[in-house]
């Protein structure tokens, strides 16, 4: 019969597979016994280390161990208490920030008079015929006026056929003083009178000269000089004009009597001279609608104003104050005019010289009316509306070889 036995495993084969086993076991149990022993250590370390408050920096480790502040913070040099200022150094900022007035010549300089006449005599021309010409065409052009132009060169020449100049620059020291000898009896400065309570001023000219800025800066002026001035915003055609007028009172602390746009003109200037009597104040200021001079509508609307203000002060106004664009040229001759005849004009102010007006205009003035130029605008500040300097204005024109204005 057949026995049927079961095959054992090798012997070989056991060992392998116990060793795994003993293997995996032993490295379980490492790993078990070190995790046991972590807290342990842990502890001791714990316990062998020095609690950090018990340790204290003395005041040189607490010293060496800042840092500079200028070395670590460059922008830490900007914030650095400044040395004390100089003597009068508080003065500084107040002198710079004032505005600087610049003269006559520096506002004059770039006017077609002032250039015609640097460019003609900085070549030291000869003395002869030729040089008179290109001068009385200089002077032409730069609307001193024919009939004003024919009497300076004429006169030149009668002096230099006399054999008076020895150069250019003599015939030129005579010109200057022909001028200043021309335009010196106009430059008369408005005189306020005070027996006059309110002393009205009527300010009259065709559109955009410059009438209600020019009130403005005579306001100022007048303020600093101690009266006590109100505004009449008499231009009621012209929307923005009474604003305009209410901001420089604003800026003045100038009291302003106005209505709305499209009133009658001569009502509000009337309102306004009996305000300021009531209030006992020295000086009245009324603004009138731009017009040209050739509408005789607007220009008979001056007439009224003047008989209105007369049924309170029959000498009203005391001073009609022309402002004539300096750049208008000899279109101003017409405006003076035809002003003069509607409400009788007694002083001119000639605006807007610093720009590109020829700068001649106010000899023809001179020459045709005589009427006195109360003030002449060099600029937009407020410095820069000055009382009319004969000698000051023809030195701002003529070349610098005659010494600074």
């Amino acid at each position: 019969m057949f026995k049927f036995w079961k095959k054992k495993t090798k012997p070989a084969e056991q060992p392998a597979e116990a060793a795994a086993d003993a293997a995996a076991a032993a490295d379980a149990a490492i790993a078990a016994d070190s995790a046991a022993a972590a807290p342990q250590l842990v502890e001791s370390a714990a316990s062998l280390a020095v609690p950090e408050a018990t340790v204290e920096p003395t005041a040189a480790a607490t010293a060496e161990a800042l840092p500079d502040p200028i070395e670590i913070h460059p922008a830490a040099a900007e914030i650095q208490p400044e040395p004390p200022p100089a003597v009068g150094a508080e003065a500084a900022p107040a002198a710079e920030a004032a505005p600087v007035k610049r003269s006559w010549r520096e506002r004059l300089s770039g006017s077609a008079f002032a250039r015609s006449l640097g460019a003609l005599f900085s070549r030291k021309p000869k003395l002869d015929e030729a040089l008179l010409e290109e001068l009385e065409t200089a002077l032409i052009t730069a609307d001193v006026g024919i009939s004003a132009s024919t009497e300076l060169v004429e006169n030149l020449r009668k002096r230099l056929n006399r054999r008076e100049f020895d150069d250019a620059d003599q015939l030129l020291a005579a010109l200057r003083q022909a001028l200043i000898e021309l335009v010196r009896p106009i430059a008369r400065p408005l005189v306020i009178d005070r027996s006059q309570k309110p002393f009205v001023t009527l300010m009259v000219g065709v559109n955009g000269v410059g009438k209600t800025t020019t009130i403005g800066k005579l306001a100022r002026r007048y303020q600093q000089q101690g009266y006590q001035i109100m505004l009449a915003a008499g231009d009621t055609f012209r929307a923005a004009a009474v604003e305009q007028l209410r901001t420089w009172g604003e800026r003045n602390n100038v009291p302003v009597v106005a209505q709305g746009s499209g009133s009658d003109a001569a009502s509000v200037i009337f309102d306004a001279l009996q305000s300021a009597r009531s209030r006992g104040l020295d000086l009245l200021i009324a603004d009138t609608a731009g017009r040209l001079h050739t509408q005789s509508g607007l220009m008979d609307e001056l007439g009224k104003i003047r008989r209105v203000l007369a049924k309170l002060d029959p000498n009203a106004p005391h001073e009609v104050l022309l402002v004539i664009d300096g750049t208008t040229g000899q279109n101003a001759i017409n405006q003076v005019r035809q002003f003069r005849a509607a409400i009788g004009v007694t002083g001119l102010v000639v605006t807007k010289l610093d720009g590109t007006a020829k700068g001649g205009v106010i000899f023809a003035l001179a020459k045709e009316f005589g009427l006195p130029v109360r003030y002449v605008g060099l600029g937009e500040s407020l410095d820069d509306l000055r009382e009319f300097d004969a000698a000051a204005f023809v030195d701002g024109l003529l070349p610098g070889a005659l010494g600074a204005a």
